[in-house]
């Protein structure tokens, strides 16, 4: 299944994932300091939330593509094996 992100829905997950990639660099340098565990821990669990969030956002748009064109340019998965493969997708995240 081919991801097509454009326009808005690209601009929404890289914001997230920029925002992860600081707030991973934030808690890189607070253990460099000795910051206070729970701090870390706090910032751990936001940069944590927001590669999810980037995550279901992108198995979102391919749900919402592949229910809009389910048939694209390939052979049309048998239901079974899409389910499946989405199930592993959403199980990634979880």
């Amino acid at each position: 299944m081919e991801l097509d992100l454009a326009g808005e829905e690209l601009k929404a997950v890289l914001n997230r994932l920029r925002r992860a990639q600081g707030q991973i660099a934030g808690v890189i340098r607070m253990i460099e300091e000795g910051r206070d565990c729970e701090e870390v821990v706090t910032q751990l669990a936001a940069a944590s939330r927001a590669l999810d969030r980037a995550g279901f956002a992108i198995i979102a748009t391919g749900l919402q593509q592949c229910l809009i064109s389910p048939d694209g340019d390939r052979a049309v998965e048998d239901k079974d094996q899409m389910r499946a493969r989405l199930e592993k997708l959403f199980l990634s995240l979880a």
